[in-house]
């Protein structure tokens, strides 16, 4: 589903990663570990087609992401693609509700009854029903993040991609968080690529690896 052949990124004339091999298969949970400044965050960028690597190629679906001009990659990335990061990123003028919807509303895809009822169960599934009509400083941290977790999958994307999804969290919520995350993602069968420094959220996924200078190996 996703393949990943010698991906190197550059600033400067040093790498900040080379030679990235990785492949992810449908529904297949994978967490990134490694040093800060290893740039894990960059390389959830370059499979985003968000930042462009150096050398090598990212394909999602059959598509060679970073062959795309930057026009067809952002259609392509509200297609396939989730985002789930660790500072929320939700839209403070908009409600709960509007925030969790607004990549269905990116697709054009909100005009229906459908719609409606697809919002009220991505809000369910997260422990936020009742809550669609508040703004996001109405909420808790723990809320909020749930907020990007249903918003990150409301649309099915193929690949969901997560970045310290609980770094702001106390222990108890994150590992509440964590759950919400994990089960969503498994019941809709999404694939993740989650970087993380946090041992409890990197023993969730199928396979860890550690991010090095020359690439990823196995975290073992």
């Amino acid at each position: 589903m996703l393949e990943v052949q010698g991906l190197t990124k550059r600033y400067g004339p040093e790498p900040v990663f080379a030679q990235v091999d990785l492949r992810v298969q449908p529904g297949e949970f994978i967490a990134i570990v490694g040093e800060s400044g290893v740039g894990k965050s960059t390389l959830l960028n370059c499979l985003a087609g968000l930042d462009r690597a150096d050398e090598g190629h990212v394909t999602l679906k059959g598509v060679d992401v970073q062959s795309l001009d930057e026009t067809a990659q952002a259609h392509f990335r509200r297609q396939n693609l989730g985002f789930v990061f660790q500072a929320f990123h939700v839209l403070p003028h908009l409600s709960v509700a509007q925030n969790v919807g607004l990549p269905l509303m990116l697709l054009g895809e909100h005009r229906d009854a459908a719609y409606l009822e697809r919002l009220n169960s991505a809000l369910r599934s997260v422990g936020l029903e009742g809550l669609g009509e508040r703004l996001p400083q109405q909420l808790s941290g723990g809320q909020l993040q749930r907020v990007a977790i249903a918003r990150a999958l409301i649309h099915r994307p193929a690949l969901l991609l997560a970045d310290e999804p609980t770094g702001n969290l106390d222990p108890e919520t994150a590992d509440k968080v964590m759950s919400a995350f994990v089960a969503q993602m498994r019941e809709h069968q999404t694939a993740c690529v989650m970087v993380t420094h946090s041992p409890s959220a990197a023993q969730r996924a199928d396979r860890v690896l550690r991010l090095t200078r020359e690439g990823l190996r196995d975290a073992a």
